[in-house]
């Protein structure tokens, strides 16, 4: 079984996730954008069950970032950490930014391109979706050839 540590800039903040995570995506929407000072987020979704703090959750900050969803966040550095749905608290959004292994899973694609920055290309060949990749998601045409 998997198992994955991570941290804040600061150190102050730790946490553990065991087992695999979820499909991995690169998030283009602005919120993310925003969030993370890049380009994109790279992020999957995990069980709550298989999160937990290590250490420094006094120090821990969070932002409504949309009607239901939290993003937690060091008060120290700012690192961001996780994501919390109100309508699905058994998941936990993670950006992979802050973890210290590589995951065994690799990235499927790109999802809220319509609203990916002017100034980043992008040409990995990997699908990519105007909305969250779903049952009804549509895969954009690219001009990358595989």
């Amino acid at each position: 079984m998997q198992k994955l540590t991570g941290r804040c800039l600061c150190e102050a903040i730790e946490y553990e996730i065991t087992g695999e995570l979820g499909p991995i995506f690169n998030c283009h929407c602005s919120k993310c954008r925003r969030w993370h000072g890049a380009a994109f987020r790279t992020r999957a979704t995990i069980k709550s069950s298989q999160f937990k703090w290590v250490k420094g959750d006094e120090h821990l900050s969070g932002y409504h970032s949309s009607e239901n969803t939290v993003k937690t966040f060091c008060s120290i550095c700012g690192s961001s950490l996780i994501s919390t749905y109100d309508e699905s608290p058994d998941k936990i959004g993670i950006p992979l930014g802050g973890l210290d292994q590589a995951p065994d899973n690799k990235i499927e694609g790109h999802f809220f391109v319509g609203s990916k920055s002017p100034w980043y290309e992008i040409d990995d060949g990997l699908p990519q979706y105007d909305e969250f990749p779903g049952s009804h998601a549509k895969v954009r045409e690219t001009s990358h050839q595989e």
